[in-house]
């Protein structure tokens, strides 16, 4: 729709139904630059996939929000219709399953035997934290 005039910089100054001897260039009316000008600093399509992705985050606060009224007994997970039911178990078994996929570094309980040498502590060994080895490497900072 919008036929748009230049300044000598290239940058639209204004926009016109039809073509006039200023006006020949036609911009689609979610071109960028339509857009800025119009003072949209984002495309339809951005706005969009940024409102979706609100909208994520808004259905992780309500199953919280949903879980902690189960906690406390204000209501209980047989009180939501089936649909609901039947989502918000989705929810949590997907859930779940992507924690168990987590790259896991180190299981936390087994660290919990392991002993090392603090060299604050002296030659007193303690048994949490990992194990400290000296390879024999200093570099030039005496370290």
């Amino acid at each position: 729709m919008p036929f748009v005039a230049r300044n000598v910089h290239g940058v639209v100054v204004s926009l016109h139904r039809e073509p006039t001897p200023e006006t020949q260039e036609f911009l689609p009316d979610d071109h960028a630059e339509v857009q800025s000008f119009l003072g949209h600093s984002a495309s339809s399509t951005q706005r969009q996939e940024a409102f979706q992705a609100l909208d994520a985050d808004f259905v992780r606060v309500l199953e919280d929000v949903i879980d902690l009224l189960i906690a406390r007994n204000v209501i209980r997970v047989t009180d939501l219709p089936l649909d609901a039911q039947r989502k918000l178990f989705s929810r949590k078994r997907f859930r779940d399953n992507q924690a168990r996929n987590a790259l896991t570094l180190f299981d936390p309980v087994a660290l919990e035997g392991v002993t090392h040498t603090d060299p604050l502590q002296g030659d007193n060994p303690t048994t949490s934290g990992l194990d400290v080895i000296d390879t024999g490497f200093h570099d030039d900072l005496g370290r």
